[in-house]
């Protein structure tokens, strides 16, 4: 797992920490049994190839509600929603690759058709 800043150039004042995950277990684990997550800080779940069914998430065993970004290949937003804690499961309207999950205050700065930009962690 890697480290970067997301950036919403809509939004340019807003950088969030993001931790990168491509493997199995990091996607799997997610943010499960946290505590709480920071308001600038998130996790990228990555998938090899854009797909509703692989970009679902679910959330069980969460203790808190998070925003929730589908993006496709060209780290476009498209679809969002405020994900409440032990809700079963939420699928993306549109195919995506990535899913961004992070505070649920961060829902407002955030549109579909927002195109976002990531860039190493300095």
């Amino acid at each position: 797992m890697k480290t970067q800043l997301l950036i919403n150039p809509a939004s340019p004042t807003e950088k969030i920490q993001i931790i990168y995950c491509d493997n199995f277990l990091s996607r799997l684990k997610g943010l499960m049994f946290s505590k709480q997550i920071p308001l600038d800080q998130g996790i990228l779940l990555a998938e090899s190839k854009e797909s509703k069914v692989d970009t679902s998430i679910h959330m069980m065993f969460m203790n808190f509600n998070i925003t929730a970004l589908w993006l496709n290949k060209n780290f476009v937003i498209v679809d969002k929603v405020l994900a409440k804690k032990w809700h079963p499961v939420y699928f993306p309207k549109v195919q995506a690759q990535y899913v961004v999950e992070l505070h649920a205050d961060q829902f407002p700065n955030f549109s579909i058709g927002d195109q976002l930009l990531l860039q190493d962690f300095q």
